[in-house]
């Protein structure tokens, strides 16, 4: 769930590095692993509401966002930095049941 078509295609090509196979929220797909989401681009409580581990990022002064999407069940929360350097790791360990408020 990303509006920048530039990070789209990257969060995308580091995902298919790991080994996982992305898809775009506008493809639909069967069943969903994990969510990777651009706080900037969704609306936090109906993202929160769907049921697969959820991966939020945004802009690292953005702590309104942050906190907004950790108190509606976030599952993790980072820096958009961080989400940029390290997504195939976060999704693994989100995948492996880690929850961190970052």
């Amino acid at each position: 769930m990303v509006d920048d078509l530039m990070l789209q295609s990257k969060v995308v090509e580091m995902l298919r590095s790991a080994g996982h196979e992305p898809v775009a929220e506008s493809e639909g797909a069967g069943e969903i692993e994990a969510i990777v989401a651009d706080l900037d681009a969704i609306e936090i409580d109906r993202v929160a509401a769907l049921s697969p581990p959820k991966l939020g990022f945004c802009r690292h002064t953005d702590t309104e966002a942050r906190e907004r999407a950790e108190r509606a069940g976030f599952d993790r929360v980072v820096p958009r930095s961080r989400m940029a350097r390290e997504l195939p790791e976060l999704v693994e360990a989100l995948l492996a049941g880690g929850r961190e408020g970052e």
